[in-house]
C-alpha cells in the first residue's frame, strides 16, 4: 500500500464553478498509483467541493441561480447574525454546509474513476475571488 498527498491551489474569480479537474487528473497520473482512493478536501468554509456535470455549462449556471434564490446575500442587514466580511459572508457558508467541502474519488487503472459527464469543481461562493486549497490524499498501489 502507498500514499500521497499534495496541496493543490485554486485561485477563483468569485461566484463560480471552478474546474480542477485536469490538475487533479495530472497530478494522480504522476503519482504512479493505478488503484486506490483518492480523498479532496478544501480548506475552506466558505466555498465548496463538487463533482457535477462538465459537458453543458448550463447545469453549472442553473445551480448558480438555484443557490442564489435559495440562500439570498443580506444586502440589507436583517437576515443574518454573522456579517464580519459583508452580505455574501454567512450566505457563503450556508452553501458550503448545503454542498460540502470533501469528496472521494475511485483511481483506476491510474485515471480519476470519474464518469463520461463528471468534473471536479471548487464551488466559490463568495462575491471576490479568494485562494483555495484543497489537500488530495490518495492512497492505493
Amino acid at each position: 500500500m502507498r500514499q500521497a498527498q499534495t496541496t493543490l491551489t485554486v485561485r477563483t474569480r468569485g461566484k463560480e464553478f471552478s474546474d480542477i479537474t485536469d490538475d487533479v487528473a495530472r497530478w494522480v497520473r504522476q503519482s504512479g498509483i493505478q488503484t486506490g482512493l483518492l480523498t479532496l478536501f478544501l480548506q475552506h468554509t466558505s466555498a465548496s467541493l463538487t463533482i457535477q456535470e462538465n459537458a453543458d455549462p448550463d447545469v453549472l449556471r442553473d445551480l448558480q441561480t438555484f443557490f442564489s434564490h435559495i440562500v439570498p446575500e443580506d444586502t440589507h442587514g436583517q437576515r443574518y447574525r454573522h456579517r464580519a466580511e459583508g452580505s455574501d459572508d454567512m450566505p457563503a457558508h450556508i452553501r458550503a454546509v448545503l454542498t460540502g467541502v470533501s469528496t472521494a474519488v475511485p483511481v483506476v487503472d491510474g485515471v480519476l474513476g470519474l464518469g463520461t459527464w463528471q468534473a471536479l469543481y471548487v464551488f466559490e461562493h463568495r462575491a471576490r475571488g479568494h485562494d483555495r486549497h484543497v489537500v488530495l490524499h490518495l492512497v492505493g498501489e
